[in-house]
């Protein structure tokens, strides 16, 4: 495999994962519609970042574990049906379900090929500097 896709292959879902959890903050800013109390503004700041909070800390955790983030993230995707459907729009289950489902077959497709990408990443790290 060349090393141009493996790193592709590594870095993608991570970097996808991190902006997908960061838009999902943009759905937070509709607190400061609702009140002008800083504590009620704060709270709900808070509830509505739980998805993301939970997102972020799934990656942190998961790092080197691609299986397991990709059952977690198929499966938050099928929650968020479960739970929400009928609630919003058909564009918004596209818009979060999408991604996730997305996201959860790229990590999927990084940890079948987990032992080629790692030799490769190791041996990067190996290489002797340039001028060495």
């Amino acid at each position: 495999m060349k090393l141009g896709l493996v790193k592709t292959i590594f870095w993608l879902p991570r970097i996808l994962c991190l902006v997908f959890a960061t838009f999902l903050i943009i759905f937070s800013f509709d607190v400061f519609e609702v009140s002008t109390n800083i504590w009620k503004v704060l709270m709900g700041l808070l509830i509505h970042n739980i998805p993301t909070f939970v997102l972020y800390t799934m990656i942190y955790l998961t790092w080197k574990r691609e299986w397991i983030a990709s059952v977690v993230l198929a499966f938050l995707g099928i929650a968020y049906i479960v739970f929400f459907w009928g609630k919003f729009p058909l564009y918004t289950y596209f818009l979060i379900v999408g991604p996730l489902l997305l996201l959860s077959i790229l990590y999927l497709i990084n940890w079948i090929y987990r032992k080629d990408i790692r030799l490769r990443l190791k041996e990067l790290k190996n290489l002797p500097e340039k001028g060495e």
